[in-house]
């Protein structure tokens, strides 16, 4: 094999490689965000205001740490 392909091959295929990794890990991270979207105070509050009620703050934390808690429960099983 020559002396340039042994350099050059290397090189290409780490390059390869990385743009693939980037593009697999980008969809499967797009997925798992559309399927488990993110959950702030602001849409707490949100879901609320559309059911009529003025939350308090201590209602929004009661609602996150709830979630949160049902989060965690759920990945120990």
């Amino acid at each position: 094999m020559p002396l340039w392909l042994e350099i050059v091959l290397p090189i290409v295929t780490l390059i390869v490689g990385a743009l693939v990794g980037f593009f697999v890990a980008r969809a499967v991270i797009k997925k798992y965000l559309k399927k488990n979207p993110p959950v702030s105070e602001k849409m707490i509050r949100a879901m609320f205001t559309s059911m009529g009620r003025t939350p308090t703050e201590k209602q929004v934390r009661q609602v996150m740490r709830s979630m949160d808690e049902a989060k965690t429960s759920e990945k120990s099983k």
